[in-house]
């Protein structure tokens, strides 16, 4: 078999490169995963490289499975056929990692048996840290200090290292030092000394690097954008000065700096190996020419970078299609009437079709409109809405105040957030209520009013005071329930039960939980007329989805960060509007803004045929709807390259007419801003704040407000009930 048959010259002139530093920068869709194994077979088959001195790494172990199965047939079809002949060492970083631990284990703190704890095993243990220091768990949140070691150790810090000089920093460090102690105390490492052991161990030992670096004289690594700073440590350490290197990435699909990956990584080896060979791999065999052209459009716009001219032989193909919609409930509305009208048409199946988005709660209104219209489909990379656990948390407390015999929601609740109410305790509550003819609801509530039944006794005398105060927390939230609506009552929940610091702990999968939460209490502000019976009932009707499969020919729903080296042949993008793509997490921080766009750009080259980009007149914010902002990125996109409604004007600029024309428009205000900087203000949800910025529209007032309660929003004045105090 000739290796080199079917490759592009791109391609080709990578996969023959001299041995030495390789840099390979892939476009999306331009075969990269085909260069890498035939690079790696090129090097056993043509160059005489041992397979065993070979080392292939990547992030996934679905990429290190595809990348070795590749592998293997090159090498077969070579004539090395024996399944016992030596074979090259494919898989993930951390697996590698993990193989090199074992080996060297007796010059580690922990012995080879050490177990790998997981992120739930590593929470458990900061929490254990905080109490032994006497940090209270409410006030110093246990994930956004894991957070922090987790970060540090990315950076290869240990504790010693760790910088103080805040109050929090100072926290971390002392919890740092005692998490490491408990680490070794249960012979395990975390997910990141996966990484950081073997470079303190190849710094501290140079005879132990030589001899790995005589071991495996060969590296490639797929994905390189995504690596950290410990992988890219590590691998400038195993490879040496003059190393034979081969990276393949794409900075501009860099989308993972929340997990630590530096798409700077790509410079910093141009730097470091001044003899670097650099290939650009520029046709695409996936999409057409529009998308291409739009999607370089988007990533053009990103400053320091290697430019690439993506090019295909497939047509120009169809103009993308924009669309605004009037709600996040029409635009779910508007991917299921175009999907089935597709279909419909012959152009596509529904497995053709996939919606991308920015978060996680985005997909609510989707499922919703989904199973509304009773078409089937599928989700990836989270749960389904009404599935994920922060949001059975949050119900099992309202179908506990509807019903306090309900004993499934009163076991998940009991201990949700965690007031020290242990299995045990649970299970003498389940055995007092048998002796005594209640349900445990009924007990809790009889201790709360002070006259229990004898049988409550046999409580433990260590968790009856959690116990009767989470009696007395129920017996409240049912004797206010009929007063209040539907959010109003989601909000007592909350408040009383701790829900914000339990799952909004300062990471990013924190801030994920706490918005599925407001979405659902937005949810409940809509379904306020029902009552919380109904409510429970629609709900329940939603939720239940047993007669999906996952084979199932059906449109995909995904974020756009689960789209990563996927591809479709139609493809949504949904929510175009500032503060969701690009997030309002970004709107301050040039990099995670520069991050947003490169997702963007991902989820653009995702489509093969067709591109369809949808935003939404108005948006829930806090719990309220305000009129939203197009997205910037919008701009971007050449007016010649997309079709809809008011063709001739930028996307924006279309969208702003659109209010005044589409929708019910508010009255012309006078001109000159209403709303003054320094002013206090107060609004119905986000309590009392200070105006800290006001901008003028062609069509209305946009107020930055710090809010004391509800942190910083931008709010529309037209649309936003905002009462000036001072």
């Amino acid at each position: 078999m000739d290796l080199l048959h079917g490759l592009n010259p791109q391609q080709r002139a990578a996969v023959t490169a001299p041995t030495g530093p390789v840099l390979v920068l892939a476009g999306p869709g331009s075969g990269k995963t085909r260069v890498l194994t035939h690079r790696l077979a090129y090097l056993v088959r043509e160059l005489g490289a041992s397979p065993e001195s070979v080392v292939a790494l990547t992030f996934t172990n679905k990429a290190a499975r595809e990348m070795g199965g590749r592998v293997q047939a090159l090498l077969r079809a070579g004539g090395s056929s024996d399944s016992s002949a030596p074979r090259p060492s494919l898989g993930t970083f951390h697996a590698f990692a993990a193989r090199l631990l074992r080996r060297e284990a007796g010059r580690l703190p922990v012995s080879r048996e050490f177990v790998i704890f997981d992120e739930s095993d590593q929470q458990e243990l900061v929490r254990q840290a905080l109490k032994e220091l006497n940090l209270d768990p409410k006030q110093v949140q246990p994930g956004a200090v894991h957070a922090a070691i987790s970060q540090a150790k990315n950076e290869l810090q240990g504790p010693e290292q760790y910088p103080r000089g805040t109050y929090f920093a100072e926290i971390t460090q002392r919890v740092y030092v005692r998490y490491e102690e408990l680490l070794q105390l249960n012979n395990a490492l975390d997910f990141d000394d996966l990484l950081l052991l073997p470079v303190r161990l190849f710094r501290q030992e140079p005879e132990l690097l030589q001899s790995y670096r005589r071991r495996y004289p060969h590296l490639l690594v797929d994905e390189f954008q995504d690596t950290n700073t410990a992988q890219y440590t590590l691998l400038r350490l195993l490879g040496g000065e003059d190393p034979d290197l081969f990276v393949v990435g794409d900075p501009d699909q860099s989308i993972y700096r929340w997990r630590g990956a530096d798409y700077r990584n790509v410079l910093r080896l141009q730097q470091d190996y001044p003899r670097l060979q650099t290939f650009l791999l520029e046709q695409n065999y996936r999409s057409t020419q529009t998308i291409l052209d739009a999607a370089m459009a988007v990533i053009d716009r990103h400053p320091d970078r290697t430019r690439k001219r993506l090019f295909t032989e497939r047509g120009r193909g169809q103009a993308l299609l924009f669309h605004e919609a009037y709600d996040p409930a029409d635009e779910a509305a508007f991917v299921v009437d175009t999907i089935a009208g597709l279909v419909a048409a012959g152009e596509v199946e529904p497995g053709d079709c996939a919606v991308m988005y920015r978060t996680n709660a985005q997909s609510r209104a989707l499922e919703e409109a989904f199973l509304k219209a009773s078409l089937p489909y599928r989700l990836v990379g989270a749960q389904r809405f009404y599935g994920r656990r922060e949001i059975r948390d949050l119900l099992a407390y309202l179908r506990l105040i509807h019903n306090p015999s309900d004993q499934v929601s009163l076991l998940r609740a009991l201990n949700t957030p965690p007031r020290g109410i242990g299995d045990k305790s649970a299970a003498a509550l389940l055995a007092a209520a048998a002796s005594a003819g209640l349900s445990p609801g009924e007990l809790l509530l009889a201790l709360a009013r002070g006259d229990p039944p004898a049988a409550a006794s046999s409580l433990p005398p260590r968790a009856r005071p959690a116990l009767e105060a989470f009696g007395a927390m129920l017996a409240g939230l049912i004797a206010t329930a009929g007063d209040l609506p539907l959010d109003r009552l989601i909000d007592q929940v909350i408040l009383e039960a701790g829900f914000r610091p339990f799952l909004d702990d300062g990471t990013e999968e924190g801030a994920d939980r706490w918005a599925n939460v407001l979405e659902l209490r937005g949810v409940a502000a809509e379904s306020s007329a029902v009552g919380l019976v109904e409510f429970l009932e629609q709900v329940a009707l939603v939720s239940d989805q047993d007669t999906l499969t996952e084979s199932v020919n059906a449109p995909t729903l995904l974020t756009l960060h689960a789209a990563k080296g996927l591809e479709f042949p139609v493809v949504f993008i949904l929510g175009l509007d500032e503060g969701e793509l690009p997030h309002h997490r970004s709107l301050e921080d040039p990099e995670a803004m520069a991050e947003e766009r490169r997702l963007f750009y991902v989820g653009l080259t995702r489509a093969e045929n067709r591109v369809i980009v949808v935003r939404a007149f108005r948006r829930r914010v806090g719990g309220v709807f305000t009129a939203s902002d197009p997205s910037r990125f919008l701009d971007d996109l050449p007016a010649d390259l997309v079709e809809g409604d008011l063709l001739g004007m930028g996307l924006r600029a279309q969208a702003s007419y659109a209010r005044q024309t589409r929708w019910e428009s508010p009255a012309p205000r006078p001109i000159g801003p209403r709303y003054a900087m320094g002013m206090r203000v107060r609004h119905p949800s986000f309590g009392e704040g200070v105006v800290m910025e006001t901008m003028l529209h062609s069509d209305d007032e946009e107020v930055t407000v710090e809010f004391e309660r509800g942190g910083v929003k931008r709010l529309s004045a037209s649309v936003a009930p905002l009462e000036i105090l001072e």
